[in-house]
């Protein structure tokens, strides 16, 4: 079976009045305790996979989890496992033979050595159910710890799970708990959670997977389908980020979901009815507030340290506003909730009865995109700023726009365009990061001269990148495109 379930975090500050709202309705509190399982080089995690033997009561359940599609879907097979006492039972793979997890399982492990145990969780879950209309979902809060060896994570966390009914009613339920209650959306699973702390890193983040689309596919539902892919790629960091502590890859890929998302929107947002108009709108001001953060992790990254070998006596970059942990903030903000669970929502939804194929209008749609990028690399010489800033938007959305619909093209065909296109945003990314570089020091120069020499030696890297990337859009509008010719009329 597919388990779909939405899981909060609650702010400390939060914790007893969440208490007493589930308490209302609920069944007595069940102490629930795990041990997770997992080979010395991780082979299950690494495959997103969770194994684990956990003791409900006087019972033991042995239950494996992995990949579905979506953020919130998760493969579920859970087999009764005889056993007394606190000491877990046997584990046995066999048990598993004949689910949709059972070749999971085997891809995964391979020939590796035998599994152990990495990490346990001991909680107490307390239960309700909640209906909506005709959907019914059951609403837990478990409350205790993930334990890895020496290392403890404390867990408060509220879940609710769809039982049965249309979906929709998940998420307006969802909802209703969401807004007095502060929660923020966490889709990292404790198993995911549990295995980082064990290797004493970060939860590994997702990589970008493209939507499935079919040459038949609608424009409705292929939307709907990028929506999904794009949650898919983008929560998982949102939750990193969410959870506090610096994080720059998280947030370097939260970025990159949130244009993912814009892009879809705006490129394919008007075949579906049930676009909202406000979801666009919001996108972009998550994405501006936590721009500031983001360009100075890529400031340090790649430019002070050839500051230094350039011999720059200020080297560093200048002070950041105090802006605390506004990206925290930001994520954990309500408004922001909404819009994750109002997406989602839609990503699984039914597309609109009428829906004609969207590969009917994908060439007059990358044709356009290709020829402003044509336009702009005659005339990026000689442009101002603002106007190569806008030239490196359209590269990111036709990139994005290509992620998206690759599967209704030849592989070899596009590989070979985005190749090019790849490099014209590279160069004009390494141009960007020039410009906010020299920015910020001639601001810092007014009261320290020690700064002119690196704002400086960044104009000058700056009209070696100009060149650079001038030619690299040169080379992409002459590429081969893989789309056919649009259709007169």
């Amino acid at each position: 079976m597919v388990e779909i379930e939405l899981r909060f975090q609650v702010p400390e500050h939060q914790h007893a009045r969440l208490r007493r709202r589930v308490a209302q309705g609920a069944g007595p509190a069940q102490v629930l305790q795990a041990v997770y399982f997992d080979t010395a080089d991780g082979r299950l995690a690494a495959a997103g996979l969770s194994l684990r033997l956990r003791r409900e009561g006087r019972r033991w359940l042995q239950t494996v989890k992995g990949p579905a599609d979506g953020a919130f879907g998760r493969i579920e097979h859970e087999v009764p496992v005889a056993g007394s006492g606190r000491s877990p039972p046997r584990l046995r793979l066999d048990r598993h033979d004949g689910s949709p997890a059972a070749p999971l399982l085997r891809e995964a492990l391979g020939d590796a050595a035998g599994l152990q145990p990495v990490f346990q969780t001991e909680v107490q879950r307390t239960r309700r159910l909640l209906r909506h209309g005709g959907t019914l979902v059951e609403l837990s809060l478990d409350e205790g710890w993930l334990r890895a060896g020496q290392r403890a994570e404390p867990l408060f966390e509220l879940e609710l799970e769809w039982r049965e009914g249309p979906l929709a009613g998940l998420f307006a339920l969802a909802r209703r708990w969401l807004e007095p209650q502060g929660p923020w959306l966490e889709v990292r699973s404790k198993s995911a959670r549990g295995a980082a702390l064990a290797a004493g890193g970060s939860v590994p983040l997702p990589p970008w997977l493209r939507p499935a689309l079919a040459a038949d596919t609608g424009a409705d539902a292929a939307l709907r389908a990028m929506v999904a892919a794009a949650l898919a790629f983008t929560l998982p960091a949102a939750s990193a980020v969410a959870a506090g502590g610096r994080d720059p890859p998280a947030l370097h890929q939260l970025r990159v979901g949130l244009r993912r998302l814009r892009t879809a929107l705006r490129l394919f947002g008007d075949a579906s009815p049930a676009v909202d108009a406000a979801w666009a709108p919001a996108l972009a001001a998550v994405f501006d507030a936590l721009g500031a953060a983001r360009d100075r992790d890529a400031l340090a990254e790649s430019l002070v340290p050839a500051l230094q070998a350039a011999g720059a006596a200020l080297a560093l970059l200048p002070p950041a506003p105090d802006t605390g942990d506004a990206p925290v903030q930001v994520l954990r903000q309500a408004e922001v909730g909404r819009l994750w669970l109002a997406l989602a929502d839609f990503a699984g939804g039914a597309p609109a009865a009428h829906d004609p194929p969207l590969a009917k209008r994908l060439p007059e749609l990358l044709a356009r995109l290709h020829r402003q990028l044509a336009r702009d690399a005659r005339r990026f010489a000689e442009a101002d700023d603002e106007q190569r800033h806008r030239t490196r938007r359209r590269v990111k959305r036709l990139r994005y726009a290509i992620d998206f619909v690759a599967a209704l093209h030849p592989g070899k065909a596009v590989r070979r365009y985005l190749k090019r296109l790849q490099a014209a945003q590279e160069a004009l990314g390494r141009y960007n990061d020039l410009c906010v570089a020299q920015q910020a020091f001639r601001a810092l120069a007014d009261t320290d001269p020690r700064a002119w020499f690196a704002a400086g030696w960044l104009q000058a890297r700056r009209d070696v990148q100009v060149a650079q990337a001038a030619a690299a859009l040169r080379r992409l509008a002459r590429a081969r495109v893989f789309w056919p010719p649009a259709r007169p009329g």
